[in-house]
């Protein structure tokens, strides 16, 4: 078997050595990527290179001969599923879509034949979107997914640096008395606390809870569900942080998807064109609206 070269094109320049062979060796452990680099058997233009080198367009990488650069392997998907699909694009330019994801939609397929979002735009757009950013599960809303690695990156930097700003809405437990900004971290370590900031705003009360919308400058993992849960404020039918006795004295015959909506996000794409985006509210979260007037 011969050496492979790969010839890094614009959209991969300025990426670490290693993150763009962990993208292309997508079969291989990371340990051994980290391993093949150290000994030397991948080289940049003939040289060798360390893990955080930042590969240029025309770097021309030599692979070992033994590994296999992944392929693509496309899941099947029905067009009727791709056009359905089409209807939640809310927004959409050259460097970037967004989506507004219904609740209970993976991002990522995961194991067997299990179509993700990804999926499906990969399908329409091709292998270089990628997401910018997660929402849980079973939360709606505006989705962010770059195009091109750069578009991405861009992103990144962004989030890394504040500059993007996120707004939910969400419906509460008890009426909230005030608006708060929570700062409390939400995942600490014995080096690293990561600073979390929630802004909660009254939008009205309702019967026994709150129509809230909440801006947030970080985005810890479960980071509103927490912040809202540490101010006696749950979130409605959250199954891990809300309070279940409240949740099952609401009524019968709900869509009990957790109450939290990214209803807005607003950022400059690298060009500095403004990019901002509304997303409606799921019909659940009407209806609950509604029943708790």
């Amino acid at each position: 078997m011969s050496v492979k070269i790969v010839e890094v094109n614009s959209d991969n320049s300025d990426r670490r050595l290693d993150n763009f062979l962990i993208s292309i060796l997508k079969d291989l452990p990371k340990s051994k990527i980290y391993k093949i680099i150290r000994k030397g058997e991948v080289r940049v233009n003939s040289s060798r290179a360390k893990p955080d080198y930042k590969i240029k367009k025309g770097d021309l990488i030599r692979i070992p001969p033994n590994l296999d650069i992944a392929k693509n392997n496309k899941k099947f998907i029905k067009p009727a599923l791709i056009n359905k699909f089409k209807d939640n694009i809310i927004y959409e330019d050259k460097n970037y879509l967004i989506i507004n994801k219904k609740s209970g939609i993976s991002v990522h397929g995961g194991t067997k034949n299990f179509i993700g979002i990804i999926d499906i735009l990969r399908e329409i757009h091709g292998e270089n979107i990628d997401l910018c950013h997660r929402l849980d599960k079973y939360t709606s809303g505006c989705l962010v997914f770059g195009k091109n690695k750069q578009s991405v990156k861009h992103f990144n930097e962004l989030l890394k640096k504040r500059d993007i700003k996120k707004t939910y809405i969400a419906i509460l437990k008890g009426n909230l008395k005030k608006n708060l900004i929570v700062d409390s971290p939400v995942y600490k370590n014995k080096n690293k606390i990561k600073k979390s900031i929630s802004s909660f705003k009254k939008i009205k009360n309702l019967k026994g809870c709150s129509l809230a919308r909440i801006q947030i400058s970080t985005g810890r993992t479960h980071q509103i569900r927490i912040h809202a849960a540490s101010i006696s404020h749950p979130i409605i039918f959250d199954d891990k942080y809300g309070d279940v006795t409240f949740n099952n004295k609401l009524g019968k015959n709900l869509n009990k998807n957790i109450a939290l909506h990214s209803q807005q996000i607003e950022f400059t794409d690298q060009f500095s064109k403004s990019i901002s985006v509304k997303c409606p509210n799921p019909a659940y979260m009407d209806i609950f609206i509604d029943r708790l007037r």
